[in-house]
């Protein structure tokens, strides 16, 4: 089994991954610095909220933009709403792949639409890895006695 000491630093390096790959930025240090000893769990209920969230939102998106007639502005809407909530918990490629799919979505152009959800899809599904494998290590310290550093 892994030291603390190993564990720490394996937590440290795959957080300073995230950020150097621009899968997190310094909103999600904020959304940390949030959690305290009254809600530990902050974070991870926060973030399990966007999954749930971006999960339904990209499921309307499918369906929006399989339509033979493609209501561009509900589209918009979703993809503002996505755009919205992965900025708030630091999920810079998410939010940035966003402002294109809207830029597309202005212009009515489906094919740059479908393309923009298909990146989004991937990234998402990058980012939620991510994370799970963050709060993962996060526990593997905690229940091995250690403490997750102060944000």
């Amino acid at each position: 089994m892994e030291s603390v000491n190993q564990l720490q630093r394996k937590l440290a390096d795959y957080t300073s991954s995230l950020y150097n790959e621009n899968f997190l930025d310094e909103q999600f240090i904020q959304l940390q610095q949030l959690a305290d000893e009254s809600n530990p769990d902050f974070v991870v209920e926060v973030v399990s909220l966007f999954f749930e969230d971006s999960d339904r939102l990209l499921n309307e998106l499918t369906k929006a933009l399989n339509q033979p007639n493609v209501d561009f502005k509900k589209v918009d809407a979703h993809v503002h709403q996505l755009k919205g909530s992965s900025s708030s918990i630091g999920a810079l490629r998410v939010q940035k792949i966003c402002i294109a799919f809207r830029n597309y979505c202005e212009q009515q152009i489906v094919e740059g639409c479908l393309k923009c959800l298909q990146q989004v899809k991937n990234e998402y599904t990058l980012v939620k890895n991510k994370l799970e494998t963050l709060f993962k290590l996060e526990k593997q310290l905690v229940d091995a006695g250690g403490s997750l550093p102060v944000v």
